[in-house]
């Protein structure tokens, strides 16, 4: 068992935690939630042995093997995916070297009756067992199905490392992690790099994988999917429940209302008492029971109201100007990027008030077409624009944008115009800039401080169609509701990449699926459109079978 007690460590003048202590046990399935900063990802870092604690302790029994996947790697690995991900085997490899030489050894000799005969018998028995009970037999089956369920094609096996862009070997390191067989695995947001399709393949694999799993997530779906366990950090304390997400929020919701309750009445009492012993503490007749009342208050154990983060992103899109009833069409439209083609002959169409979400599998093109439709990629075909569009666009990238050398102040100060100057402060506090933080350097800026200054930046124009590509990346479950609500609210029109299938549930009427390279229409949100998908499937594998 992992255990950590009592462990503190502090950051920026304040405590991260404050003597905590967790027990993780073999198959715990561990949601860690919380506030961005409230220290999540501090504590995957100090189990895996990345940060020390001030106090404390963290104990794991000899031999226990841990596996970190943070948010973010660099690599400058050049190896075929197949072989950098065969490489977590390295073990497995090493037992197959061993037992080829014990095998090789026992043919030459002849001293079948030596004890060293014996000895190589008995360490190619137990090398052979061990490897049986690694899995070695399957080692390349094993690594093309997570390899693939992580959605690279078996085309992918052969190209390098360095042919990949940072997220789909963020998939690679993932795809080590879980063929390593760790005893427990510690992941920071493993979905931010995963299409849905991606996302479904991990949490079935997720559900019967051997071993603890401790994941930061901001997906809620993702989490009452695969965990039994959840732990919120808040101001340096932690609340840990044995429910997945979702029922760790109903249950302390009640917590908190009962503790509130017996809070309240604890302080009538009190009230009550200190009202009678200051009426009667100078009566002589009384002084026994004024006293009593005064012991009864120093022994009684005060209940204590949690603090709570409260402050949350607030703002609301302002009404838009009226744009024409066509929006977007294409007719026909190509994309090539040199030789290679990833948009063929794509037809669509959004009008006056639509709002459609684009999915499908990293590379399909839902990027690519969102750049054309906001005037940022050149493409073969027809397209059509409507008059008076007042475009706003948001790209996955969009923080790469920012000048890292501006404060958060100088940021918004740059495109605000007019009368908008006059309201700078109040809306970055809408984002949770106020005070000091807006003068920070954005180069010093969290993620999801990032992303919430690109939105707020955005903000200070009249827009009537948004084009948001992944905007809720390393945003807090507080702050994507918030948004979400934002958006289910805006009167204008919307195209949002998203694979946060619990952020688009409800958001958006029309569901485009990209996949090579073409687009098929879905009348409804994601859940109609997964549904499909999963009616689709199984009317498949039924024509496969007849």
């Amino acid at each position: 068992m992992l255990t950590l007690t009592n462990i503190s460590i502090h950051f920026a003048g304040r405590y991260l935690f404050d003597n905590v202590s967790i027990a993780v046990g073999e198959n715990d399935r561990i949601g860690l939630i919380g506030r961005n900063g409230t220290g999540k990802s501090t504590m995957l870092k100090l189990i895996y042995g990345l940060e020390t604690p001030e106090s404390g302790k963290i104990s794991m029994p000899n031999g226990y093997k841990l596996g970190y996947l943070p948010q973010e790697i660099k690599t400058d690995s050049t190896k075929p995916i197949f072989e950098e991900a065969e490489s977590a085997l390295d073990d497995i490899k090493q037992l197959e070297e061993d037992i080829n030489r014990y095998t090789k050894e026992l043919e030459e000799r002849t001293d079948y009756d030596s004890d060293e005969y014996m000895k190589i018998i008995e360490r190619l028995s137990e090398a052979s067992e061990i490897y049986h009970h690694l899995g070695g037999q399957s080692v390349e089956a094993d690594i093309e199905k997570v390899l693939i369920g992580l959605g690279f094609d078996r085309s992918d096996f052969t190209r390098g490392m360095n042919e990949f862009s940072g997220g789909w070997q963020m998939r690679v390191h993932l795809a080590k992690i879980l063929l390593r067989q760790n005893d427990c695995i510690l992941l920071d947001e493993p979905t931010n790099h995963l299409d849905i399709e991606s996302i479904r393949w991990l949490e079935v694999f997720l559900k019967t994988y051997k071993g603890a799993i401790m994941v930061v997530s901001h997906d809620k779906r993702f989490l009452d999917n695969i965990t039994n366990r959840t732990i919120e950090f808040s101001l340096g304390k932690i609340y840990d429940m044995p429910y997945p997400y979702s029922k760790f929020i109903t249950e302390r919701s009640v917590q908190k209302e009962l503790q509130l309750a017996a809070y309240n009445n604890q302080q009538k009492q009190i009230a009550q008492q200190e009202r009678f012993i200051e009426r009667f503490k100078a009566k002589a007749s009384f002084a026994s029971r004024t006293q009593s009342k005064v012991k009864q208050l120093e022994k009684m154990d005060i209940i204590e109201v949690e603090e709570e983060d409260l402050s949350k992103m607030r703002f609301s899109f302002s009404e838009p100007p009226r744009s024409s009833r066509l929006i977007f069409e294409t007719k026909h439209l190509n994309k090539f990027y040199d030789e290679k083609q990833v948009l063929f002959d794509v037809n669509f169409a959004l009008e006056r008030g639509e709002k459609v979400c684009f999915v499908g599998k990293n590379g399909e093109g839902k990027s690519t077409l969102s750049k054309i439709l906001a005037g940022l990629e050149s493409y073969d075909g027809v397209m059509e624009i409507g008059t008076n569009i007042n475009l706003g666009y948001f790209a996955q990238h969009q923080t790469e944008l920012l000048d890292n050398n501006d404060t958060v102040f100088q940021t918004i100060d740059k495109v605000a115009t007019g009368d908008m100057r006059k309201q700078i402060r109040n809306m970055l506090g809408a984002f949770l800039f106020s005070g000091s933080s807006v003068d920070k350097k954005v180069g010093v800026l969290s993620g999801g401080e990032k992303s919430r200054l690109s939105i707020c930046r955005m903000l200070f124009q009249p827009i009537n169609v948004l084009i948001l590509d992944e905007p809720t990346n390393h945003f807090d479950m507080v702050s994507k509701d918030v948004l979400k609500n934002a958006l289910i609210d805006f009167k204008g029109s919307m195209i949002i990449v998203s694979h946060d299938r619990d952020f688009l549930q409800g958001l958006t009427s029309k569901t485009f699926e990209f996949k090579k390279g073409k687009i098929r229409e879905y009348l409804g949100d994601i859940n109609e459109f997964l549904d499909q998908q999963q009616i689709d499937s199984l009317d498949l594998l039924e024509a496969s079978r007849k």
